[in-house]
Parts: structure tokens; sequence; C-alpha cells
């Protein structure tokens, strides 16, 4: 049997940083909420480092309503994100990547592109930090796991419930309840930081937990 012990949740913007490739980008934090408006690249990282063996969830919605700035697509995240020339400090180069999505090539972590390529496919993809591959070849990480199917793309203005697991050896990813990832890594990653990521978006996040799982 697991027990969750709450460790983190949304909290005040203090507790997060902030990489966007354009300073125009606006953030608002209400309460549980905050709603991000990301004209280009735009990733919000939770400051502390986790350790294995924890739960995150959270609630969000893309915002679609025709408005400036609205578009259904990219409700993403990083999970056990380090830098390998820096691992003890994933954001010794932050102003490098500056939200720049090829510059984050260059960290290791589990990656999950809900509705990405303007909603047409959701991957789970794990990165190996080995940017000087990716930038002179373009090769990107493996695709895991990938779907197509309007069942698992993004509905706009819907709330979805997300929960990420990483336990052990195992990686688990669900929204709304559906395990749309569940990984056996045979070399874990087990320490890192979490990010929202997105690009060219509107988009609320909602309830967001870090709890510790032990037996």
């Amino acid at each position: 049997m697991f027990i969750f012990l709450p460790i983190a949740v949304m909290a005040q913007q203090s507790q997060w940083i902030i990489e966007s490739e354009v300073k125009d980008y606006k953030i608002f934090f209400r309460g549980d909420t905050v709603e991000m408006f990301a004209p280009q690249g735009f990733t919000l990282w939770w400051k502390q480092k986790m350790n294995n063996n924890v739960c995150i969830e959270y609630d969000a919605c893309v915002i679609d309503n025709g408005q400036k700035g609205d578009r259904l697509s990219d409700l993403n995240c990083f999970w056990m994100a380090t830098d390998p020339q820096y691992p003890n400090d994933i954001f010794k180069r932050a102003e490098w990547r500056t939200g720049n999505f090829n510059r984050c090539y260059s960290l290791q972590t589990y990656y999950l592109g809900c509705g990405g390529n303007s909603n047409k496919t959701t991957r789970f993809r794990r990165y190996d930090g080995d940017y000087k591959d990716f930038a002179s070849s373009g090769k990107k990480p493996e695709v895991l796991k990938e779907y197509t199917d309007k069942e698992h793309l993004l509905q706009p203005n819907k709330w979805y419930h997300i929960r990420i697991t990483a336990f052990g050896d195992k990686v688990q990813y669900e929204i709304d309840g559906n395990l749309i990832v569940d990984y056996r890594d045979n070399n874990p990653l087990t320490l890192g930081w979490f990010g929202f990521r997105t690009t060219h978006s509107h988009t609320k996040i909602a309830n967001f937990k870090i709890r510790k799982i032990t037996r």
C-alpha cells in the first residue's frame, strides 16, 4: 500500500522560474490557479528539485475562444529534468535556453507533449541530454508512446486532471484517469525538476501538488 505525503502546492509565483523566448508573455497567479499567455516557447519550472518516488497532480485547461493568443495545442510537461552539464542546478543555463524548445534537448528528462504539433499528436519521450548530437544531426529522442486519435488529443476549454507518477523504475502518466503512459525504465531518472511547457497558447493550471510516495 502506498502513502502519499503532500510536499508542494501551486502557492506563490516566487516558487516558480519562468523561461520564455520573448518578454511579452503574461502570467497571473490567483490562489491555486496560474494563467499563462505564451506567445512563443515558454516553460514554467517548479523551483524545488524532486527525488524519485513522487506523484505530481494538477488540473489543466487550454483556452481557445478565438481570441488573440488562443491556440488549441501544447499542454506539455517535463519531469525529472536535469542539465547534464550542471546536474545540481537546472537554472544555470536558463538564459541560454530562453524557452527555446530545441535547446531543451540539452536536458535529461521525461517529456509528454499532449496535443502537440497543433493538436495532431500526443507523445512521450525520454531525453538523453545529448544536445551536440541533436544540433549536428537533428536527431531527436525516440518516441516511446504516441497517439494521434481524437480521444487522446485536446478539446478546447476543457479541464483535464493530470497525474504523473515516478516510482522506482516505473513512469506513468494519466489524464482524466486514463493511463496513457506506463513505462519501465532500465536506467530511471531519479532526480530532477518539473516544468509546464507550452508555446503560442493560453493555458490555465490549477490545484498543483507534488506528493511523496512511501510504502
